[in-house]
């Protein structure tokens, strides 16, 4: 599907900056020569609709032999949102998934009422020098599914929706946008678009969802006559028609947001739970490490060692 963004309300021109309800400038955390900047949850906000975390990780270089070991460890209550731009993770999970993700593919785990999973760079990725870049999410479930099965879902690049317009490309990689569905199972309305503009192209971000927001990735992008770098996130106010401009070296952005959920969403750690008694509950069950006999088990492949639970 196409659209005209000439045509489309809410140009750069047409809206002021107070259409920005929240700029955030995330933390970033060096995890030895790898960094990693959380945008969400904020001081000021929690959640965009239903994402309630954001992670970019990298970009980052790694010699032959080295790479990421994220060991097991739990998570409650949401569904990680795996993309990449560069490198590979190999996921493996207490469920029996065994699968590596590489650049353009969506990783889908939704955790339910609990599921273990590790993330390291392959075999292959450790094979020879090598870069990791991408971009990690949660999203908070409905309380009606906090305590489903948990499950995952891979899919291909080439399954993803997209979408191209006057020098504009958007990948669909969950929800809904512009018409499109993406093929994977959500809970709640959602869109999740990698989109990538050459310089001075429009983008009007979707338009029919409570919550719309973005993160600038590469280059930058002009609302209203102000520019925003990359590593920023904007968190638009409700109901207003937003387009934004690729600065002169053009953008890569996330656009991200849905429907908001019917309360706000305990974090601790790893868990997300719409009361405390649930995180608590998960925190004496991983506390306990009754592997497969309790709430949670280790993946078959990788039990070796896991992240123990935080003091």
């Amino acid at each position: 599907m196409s659209w005209n963004p000439a045509l489309t309300p809410g140009c750069p021109d047409d809206i002021g900056v107070d259409a920005i309800e929240t700029l955030i400038i995330p933390r970033a955390r060096d995890l030895g020569g790898f960094e990693v900047k959380r945008a969400l949850p904020a001081p000021k906000r929690q959640m965009v609709g239903p994402f309630i975390f954001f992670d970019q990780a990298g970009p980052a270089e790694f010699l032959t032999g080295q790479g990421i070991d994220v060991r097991p460890h739990p998570h409650i209550g949401l569904g990680t949102v795996t993309y990449l731009y560069q490198g590979d993770f190999h996921h493996r999970d207490s469920i029996g998934t065994d699968q590596i993700i590489r650049p353009g593919a969506l990783n889908w785990m939704v955790a339910g009422k609990g599921v273990t999973h590790s993330e390291r760079t392959s075999s292959e990725g450790r094979s020879g020098p090598h870069s990791l870049y991408g971009i990690q999410t949660w999203i908070a479930l409905p309380d009606e599914q906090e305590d489903m099965e948990p499950s995952f879902e891979h899919h291909a690049k080439t399954d993803l929706p997209e979408i191209e317009s006057d020098g504009v490309k958007a990948r669909l990689i969950l929800g809904s946008a512009y018409g499109e569905t993406a093929p994977a199972t959500i809970y709640s309305e959602t869109f999740y678009l990698d989109v990538t503009l050459i310089a001075g192209a429009r983008f009007p971000l979707p338009d029919d969802h409570e919550d719309c927001g973005l993160y600038v990735t590469q280059g930058s992008v002009s609302i209203a006559g102000q520019d925003f770098a990359a590593g920023q996130m904007m968190v638009f106010r409700p109901g207003d028609k937003i387009t934004v401009a690729a600065g002169s070296q053009g953008a890569r952005l996330i656009a991200l947001g849905g429907a908001t959920l019917n309360g706000p969403r305990h974090v601790w750690w790893n868990f997300v739970a719409s009361s405390r008694e649930k995180i608590e509950a998960a925190k004496e069950e991983w506390r306990a490490s009754r592997w497969g006999e309790g709430l949670f088990d280790l993946p078959a492949d990788d039990r070796d060692e896991f992240i123990p639970l935080p003091d």
